[in-house]
């Protein structure tokens, strides 16, 4: 944008095409990959000034880059935050969030259902620094108030969750937070800001990983942070550059071409999925559907107030089995029966990708920690596509009628 003050009178759609930074003097349409780690200074004073933070400009590759800075405009405002600081990995953006606002003694609640690296990360490696966690069920706000203590310091949440897609409310968890003096984080990356705007029921901070539906495409790793500018400029960018979980330029520029169809492919793999958990709730072989947009799912209505009336691209099922050991050998059969989807652990491509998390995304956790988060070994997640669903009905139809 030429003039970041209009930003304001444009629709998200709008801002997804045309929000990055000034076009450089060559005037280009599509934004412009830089690559380079350093940066020429115009001046000893002015170069002393830019390391220093008294004056605006690029300094060094780790510590800010122009195509990432387009990236990170984009999303923060599709978000509707002030600012967004951009990571490596979606990983790497948790890690710079609890390194940037906690330290040994304090405390975090989080969800007991979140992604399976997120609850090792919170609840093994950064115990061994002093940092105390409790994991709640996600839909008890009941549990998630009483496990606040005077050493909280953040909430973390992921709705939906993966692999279970379970809603939280979230206006209610900003609530309990803010009241214990805490800041309230939230995992965006199922519903992304397409379908939800966790900004507007009082998170504080949204958390992505670019990986997923930013690019779309199953192409490159990425990381955000989008919160107010205060909380990016004093506690996340001093760990970015020290610690050195900075976005590759050309990564950033892929994922800020993904945002540009960030709409259109979530409403049509969301219709997508829809029609496959109706599809699944009808086979005889599957116990159970997990998808925001099916009446049958316990959360369904708070979904559809927090997420544009959409369900999003992700749902999973449970095989019918009489132990776990069967249960296990079903869902495998299942997944190598396939012959036109992808057997894949990520999620956010084009391509229906499908996973059993119990052996892959949750698979360094324990048994107790799968059970507690409600991941059985006949579960199965499929991240859906763009494919015809006839087409993905079909493959999955293989496994399921053959159980």
């Amino acid at each position: 944008m030429t003039d970041p003050k209009d930003t304001h009178a444009l629709h998200r759609d709008t801002l997804a095409v045309r929000e990055a930074v000034e076009r450089s003097q060559y005037g280009e349409n599509s934004e412009a990959l830089f690559l380079t780690s350093g940066y020429v200074q115009p001046s000893a004073a002015a170069a002393a000034a830019r390391f220093a933070g008294d004056e605006e400009g690029f300094t060094y590759g780790r510590y800010g880059n122009p195509t990432v800075a387009s990236f990170e405009k984009r999303l923060a405002a599709m978000e509707g935050t002030e600012a967004c600081i951009s990571t490596a990995s979606g990983m790497s953006a948790i890690l710079m969030m609890c390194m940037g606002l906690l330290k040994s003694g304090d405390h975090v609640v989080c969800s007991q259902s979140m992604f399976g690296s997120t609850i090792k990360l919170i609840g093994s490696d950064l115990a061994k620094f002093g940092v105390e966690s409790t994991f709640v069920v996600q839909t008890d706000l009941a549990a998630w108030a009483a496990a606040v203590k005077p050493s909280t310091k953040l909430l973390f949440a992921e709705t939906p969750t993966n692999p279970l897609t379970e809603v939280c409310d979230i206006r209610a968890l900003a609530d309990i937070a803010h009241a214990a003096g805490a800041l309230l984080a939230v995992d965006n990356c199922f519903a992304t800001p397409a379908l939800q705007l966790p900004v507007h029921f009082g998170a504080d901070i949204i958390m992505h990983s670019g990986t997923k539906y930013l690019d779309g495409q199953g192409r490159v790793m990425a990381g955000a942070l989008c919160a107010s500018q205060q909380l990016v400029t004093d506690h996340f960018l001093p760990v970015l550059k020290s610690a050195g979980m900075t976005l590759a330029p050309f990564n950033a520029w892929v994922v800020l071409k993904g945002l540009e169809t960030l709409d259109i492919r979530m409403r049509a793999q969301s219709a997508n999925a829809l029609k496959l958990g109706l599809w699944l709730e009808q086979c005889s072989t599957v116990q159970r559907v997990f998808y925001p947009g099916l009446a049958s799912h316990p959360q369904h209505a708070l979904a559809m107030q927090q997420q544009s009336n959409c369900g999003g691209a992700v749902l999973s099922f449970e095989v019918k089995a009489d132990n776990p050991e069967q249960a296990r050998a079903r869902a495998f059969h299942v997944l190598d029966s396939m012959q036109t989807l992808s057997l894949s652990t990520n999620l956010g491509d084009t391509k229906t990708l499908v996973a059993h998390p119990a052996s892959t995304s949750h698979g360094r956790l324990t048994e107790e920690q799968r059970s507690a988060a409600g991941v059985t070994q006949g579960l199965v997640r499929v991240a859906v596509g763009l494919e015809h669903i006839d087409d993905i009905t079909a493959d999955l139809a293989r496994g399921l009628e053959t159980l």
